[in-house]
């Protein structure tokens, strides 16, 4: 309380300007209620009149007050304005209104927003009181009486004041006044009612004396405490709602357009009533469950503790389950227009509600089934965030749809995605033949998150298949990752496992990828379904060459180039032993005219010149022929070795390649593609001769697709099948100095397979030639995060491989145990 305030008699004060009692309420803000006032139940009651001091003895509080002391004694530790007290004060005469309340001027006001909707309830509660003791009721102008217990022109004046919502309250601002007219009445410290300022400068008085008290400017004695001012949305008392309060009423504001009352419904009673607890005992009827069996029911919950809130929420969420069941069966039942009236019908009516979060299932549940939203809901959904998150993927097909850029963006972590998870599947750790990159079935591939997603965001919808199969083109263009490819077939043959005919139906190359996957499953392109092959690349028609560029990218897709190179190599080893030259096989040329497409896909998206690359004569009449001649060496050589010994002939392994091999594999893709596959055949047959052979032509290929990371993950696997072969040091010098060393400072992806394959075979390689090799394998300051922790990984499994070695001193001290056996005596004969 301030000085010039505790230290002013009990009588009257104008509060003028100049006075000490308006000086220092101007200094110090609005008036508020101590925390140790006497409180409302045992204030002593005078009011000071126009015609002199009325004494009044002590009167008990109505029944009014005691309903709310609860609520008072609850609200105590809300905030330091609002603490009331319902202590029974002893009664002393010629106490003033003020004094009653125990205003005090204050320099801060920390109160929240619900602080100050308690306090309004307590005023009205209380000018309830006051009015119905000392004036008339508000309903009716208080009489002129005669003598001291007649009605005064004081009292009067201050109920045209209340009626009209003028006068000022202790501890409130012009502000609140707005915003709650009934309560807006000022008792002066002397008894005497104060009227509405005389001019505008005392309007401004008053209200900056009101931002001060709700955390705006702060007078001297705020700033010299240090007390931080309140936010612009947090200001207590000046019914400006915050953030979330607004964003709460904007929630529950499709309440009101249904006819169901919210929270604002219940707060604007609340203030306007003049008894809160009939009001709040109204609206729970008026609002509640509708069951009369229910009234009797309630109690006896509330004697098992559970609580009305439970019992409400539990009721409401029975209920949104079954209109959610409802709202799917009238989807399903029905002809389809009459089906789809009703829905539009009930989103029309729901959609308001579409932000609550409890009611915003439904509502999304009714979009769900509805083939076409109407556009407006739908502009509205994608503007908000929130609910473009939360409606289901049948809704978000028709924004799509329409909005490329927003499709794409939902898209484009997919794609990342997939090529990461294909990457690291070329890069794992494992080393084995049975359990390669190739080693899932094209079924078991479609079953992946991305492909599924995929899958799931394109439905039925023609236009957005179109749209991804774009992506992927685009991307194939601007990577020449051959990964898209993949997807691109993956996609077409999942909506053909689900059966959308919408989609299959209108894409051209459905049934050739269809063959072509039938192929991959089983590895290998037989003459049944090489014609079947051949009739779709002979039935495009002139006019729809464009379809050429769908099926090359189809082709492209690694694990038909594998099945195709795979084909290719077993049918040269057929012609082998039926001695036919490569010229006179049509499933051979078919495999090479497939692959020649596959191989041209980039070119031909890219140059937009939709025509089958042409054969090279050179690869059928030549290369071939000597790739046959390559599988005639081996087959002498392992026969010559499978002799006895008395019959073998001194014949040595041939050791040099023809110049014209090497020549092919760098300038001939087809070529070099078959020539790659061929030495992946003979590392699997184990054919150590013929592989140190093909060595040193696969330092330089064509596009240096030796160094690919499909072939050297396919070319690790098959070396551990050679892990014997490790121990020589010719044999090591050969793979790592002449062919992985070769390339590994200018590629990165080189010296990771080779890291890979030391991790996996180091305890095979003799010690100074593993030294050797972790020493040049030694990732530099440039080098990728991956290269040094394969790198890390390989310096662990050696000083673990040196842990287990015992040292030579311990070999050689560690004496022999040659303990005889126990002589056992025979059995003695029964």
């Amino acid at each position: 309380m301030c000085r010039a305030w505790r230290g002013r008699a009990c009588g009257r004060a104008t509060g003028r300007p100049g006075e000490p009692a308006w000086d220092e309420k101007r200094r110090c803000g609005t008036w508020t209620l101590p925390h140790g006032s006497a409180g409302l139940a045992g204030a002593s009651a005078s009011v000071a009149g126009e015609g002199g001091r009325r004494s009044r003895a002590w009167s008990p509080p109505g029944p009014r007050l005691k309903a709310l002391r609860p609520s008072l004694r609850r609200s105590a530790g809300v905030g330091a304005s609002c603490r009331f007290y319902a202590e029974e004060a002893a009664p002393e005469s010629h106490t003033s209104a003020a004094q009653r309340l125990g205003a005090q001027p204050r320099a801060t006001c920390p109160a929240s927003r619900g602080c100050c909707e308690i306090r309004k309830t307590v005023l009205h509660a209380y000018a309830h009181e006051i009015h119905s003791a000392e004036m008339a009721p508000l309903s009716h102008p208080p009489t002129l009486a005669r003598g001291t217990g007649g009605r005064t022109r004081a009292g009067l004046a201050r109920w045209s004041l209340l009626r009209e919502g003028r006068a000022l309250l202790p501890g409130t601002c012009a502000r609140q006044r707005r915003c709650f007219p009934g309560a807006g009445w000022l008792a002066d410290p002397g008894g005497a009612v104060c009227a509405e300022p005389r001019s505008g400068r005392d309007l401004a008085e008053l209200e900056g004396a009101g931002e001060r008290g709700s955390g705006g400017p702060r007078g001297p004695a705020e700033r010299a405490s240090g007390a931080p001012a309140a936010a612009p949305g947090e200001r207590a008392g000046d019914g400006a709602p915050s953030r979330a309060a607004a964003g709460a009423s904007a929630m529950f504001a499709g309440l009101q357009d249904l006819g169901v009352a919210n929270g604002e419904d219940l707060k604007e009673t609340l203030t306007n009533c003049t008894e809160p607890l009939k009001a709040i005992e109204q609206f729970q009827t008026e609002n509640g469950v509708l069951l009369p069996s229910l009234q009797s029911a309630l109690p006896f919950l509330d004697l098992h503790g559970t609580p009305r809130l439970e019992f409400h929420q539990s009721v409401f969420d029975e209920l949104r389950d079954k209109l959610l069941e409802r709202v799917s069966a009238i989807a399903s039942e029905g002809k389809a227009e009459e089906r789809y009236k009703k829905l539009e019908d009930l989103l029309e009516k729901s959609f308001s509600l579409v932000k609550m979060p409890s009611l915003q299932p439904v509502v999304m549940c009714v979009m769900k089934h509805l083939p076409k939203v109407p556009e407006k809901k739908l502009k509205l959904v994608m503007a908000d965030k929130e609910l473009y998150r939360a409606c289901a993927v049948e809704v978000k097909r028709q924004i799509w749809q329409d909005n490329q850029a927003l499709f794409g963006d939902e898209v484009s972590p997919l794609l990342k995605q997939y090529i990461l998870e294909k990457e690291s599947a070329l890069f794992s750790t494992e080393l084995s033949v049975l359990h390669n990159f190739f080693s899932p079935s094209p079924k078991t591939r479609r079953q992946g998150e991305v492909v599924q997603r995929l899958t799931q965001m394109v439905g039925k919808n023609v236009k957005l298949y179109d749209m991804v199969l774009q992506f992927l083109r685009t991307l194939f263009l601007r990577t020449r990752n051959v990964h898209y490819c993949t997807l691109r077939a993956e996609l077409l043959m999942s909506l053909h496992d689900l059966d959308v005919g919408e989609i299959c139906t209108v894409d051209p190359c459905h049934k050739f990828t269809w063959c072509l996957d039938a192929c991959i499953r089983e590895r290998f392109v037989d003459s049944k379904r090489a014609r079947e092959l051949q009739g779709f690349l002979d039935g495009v028609k002139k006019g729809q060459e464009q379809v050429l560029g769908d099926l090359s990218m189809i082709l492209c897709d690694p694990f038909a180039i594998n099945t195709l190179a795979l084909s290719t190599v077993r049918h040269l080893q057929e012609l082998v032993g039926q001695e036919t030259l490569p010229r006179d096989s049509p499933d051979l040329l078919l495999l090479l005219r497939l692959l020649a497409l596959g191989q041209g896909a980039w070119d031909m998206i890219d140059s937009q010149v939709f025509k089958e690359p042409k054969m090279e004569v050179e690869l059928i009449t030549r290369f071939l022929p000597m790739l046959m001649s390559f599988l005639v060496d081996d087959y002498t050589f392992n026969v010559d070795q499978k002799l006895p010994a008395e019959e073998k002939a001194p014949v040595s392994y041939p050791n040099t390649l023809p110049e014209s091999f090497t020549k092919f594999l760098q300038e001939q893709r087809m070529a070099c593609e078959v020539g790659l596959y061929y030495v992946l055949h003979i590392t699997k047959q184990r054919n150590k001769n013929a592989l140190l052979r093909l060595l040193p032509g696969l330092v330089e290929t064509f596009g240096d697709l030796a160094f690919g990371d499909i072939f050297l993950h396919l070319l690790t696997g098959s070396l551990a099948l050679l892990a014997d072969e490790f121990a020589l040091e010719d044999f090591c010098s050969s793979l790592f100095d002449g062919f992985f060393l070769t390339a590994s400072p200018r590629k990165e992806n080189v010296q990771r397979h080779a890291l890979r394959l030391l991790i996996h075979l180091h305890p095979r390689v003799a010690p100074s030639k593993l030294e050797a090799l972790q020493k040049a394998l030694e990732p530099t300051g440039q080098s990728g995060e991956a290269v040094k922790e394969l790198y890390s990984q390989l310096g662990e499994k050696l000083e673990q491989l040196d842990h287990r070695k015992p040292s030579p001193a311990q070999a050689a001290e560690t004496p022999t145990l040659e303990l005889p056996l126990p002589s056992v005596p025979a059995p003695a004969p029964l």
